[in-house]
């Protein structure tokens, strides 16, 4: 049985082989009844900690996919006892976009362990970045009486889209956390025109004043509002904002469905082929920041020396970068736990507010040449 990881995967190990794990289950290489491999075994075979393996198989557990028993090991639990766990907790439906993408499933992590403990069963959902497949599960979700739904939505709009705008207008248990610019309806996320200036600010603060913003593309709202406060710092020290310092990641025409870190390498070797270049780099995403960072060494460019590279989200991988990536941390593990509490408020009729926001934190590692 395979038990390989996928390296150019940046979601968090303990995910990907949570993943893994499910799809065996599912494809029927593991059969209810069977023992899987005890932890230490698992680590070997994936090459990871045992504490990694130890997270993966806890939250199989807590989902009811797996049993553990008491000096004997751990099994593949039998599909009646998983759809009689169902029946018997309330159920909040989860609608990704992406289940591969990192910030959505560091999310994801923290609302499982959230509904674990207020008694919710997650049923997870993945869109596979089509707008169309979005709406039917969240039809289908509503069909089978789930008690609310947190949403990750492919949306690019001011507006919400015609399927949130009806959920809001019956008041159905819901809450956005892919970003929704609308103060109408209901979000929780971090504030991201903060994370721009903090972005910048610090990049100023560290001497560096020909600084570039590297945008995901124009259709991209949320790229926009951190290049809101990319802006303000940059008036806030009167130095002139230059279209020429404003980069897109291969077109304008942003596909949601683009791979980031594709991105960001193909973005880096187009840039160390550049005559004028900035000193240094905010780039919209993590993702794209590490993209770009293997394209640029291999091309013989040092970072930080040659060009200083700040990211955004701080996923699992940036500390472990080549490079270690300075980025702007997003408090996933608070989003997601609030976001269950806001359902269960919700669902009890609890007057919340619309919008719920945190303040992002600075990482400082060595991308920008301190740390």
């Amino acid at each position: 049985m395979n038990y390989k990881l996928n390296l150019k995967d940046t979601s968090p190990l303990h995910f990907q082989i949570r993943r893994d794990l499910e799809e065996k289950i599912t494809n029927g290489q593991l059969r209810p009844g069977d023992q899987i491999a005890s932890n230490n075994v698992l680590a070997q075979k994936y090459k990871v900690s045992l504490i990694t393996v130890k997270k993966a198989v806890a939250s199989l557990i807590e989902s009811g996919l797996l049993f553990s028993r008491i000096g004997k090991g751990t099994y593949v639990a039998d599909k009646a006892q998983s759809r009689m766990s169902i029946k018997k907790q309330k159920n909040i439906g989860i609608v990704l976009r992406d289940i591969k993408h990192p910030f959505f499933s560091m999310i994801l992590h923290s609302i499982e362990e959230r509904a674990f403990e207020l008694n919710y069963n997650i049923l997870l959902s993945n869109s596979g970045g089509k707008i169309q497949k979005e709406e039917s599960i969240i039809k289908r979700f509503q069909e089978m009486d789930v008690d609310g739904l947190i949403i990750a939505s492919l949306s690019l709009q001011y507006r919400a889209t015609p399927l949130i705008q009806k959920l809001h207008n019956e008041n159905f248990p819901y809450i956005m956390i892919s970003y929704m610019h609308d103060p109408e309806y209901w979000y929780i996320g971090s504030d991201h025109e903060l994370g721009g200036y903090m972005a910048t600010q610090y990049l100023l603060k560290i001497g560096y004043d020909k600084i570039g913003y590297v945008h995901l593309g124009s259709g991209n709202l949320l790229s926009e509002v951190r290049k809101n406060g990319y802006y303000r710092a940059l008036m806030e020290h009167n130095i002139d904002y230059k279209n020429e310092r404003i980069f897109h990641l291969d077109t304008e025409n942003f596909d949601s469905g683009a791979n980031r870190y594709q991105l960001g390498y193909k973005f880096g070797i187009k840039f160390s082929k550049l005559k004028k270049r900035p000193e240094a780099l905010f780039f919209y995403t993590d993702v794209a920041a590490l993209g770009f960072i293997q394209a640029v060494t291999g091309k013989g460019m040092k970072v930080p020396d040659d060009v200083a590279v700040i990211g955004y989200d701080d996923v699992e991988m940036s500390a472990y970068a080549a490079t270690p990536l300075t980025t702007v941390r997003q408090p996933t593990d608070k989003i997601g736990m609030k976001a269950v509490e806001i359902i269960r408020d919700r669902i009890e009729g609890k007057e919340i507010g619309n919008r719920t926001i945190f303040k992002p934190t600075l990482v400082i590692r060595k991308s920008c040449g301190t740390n």
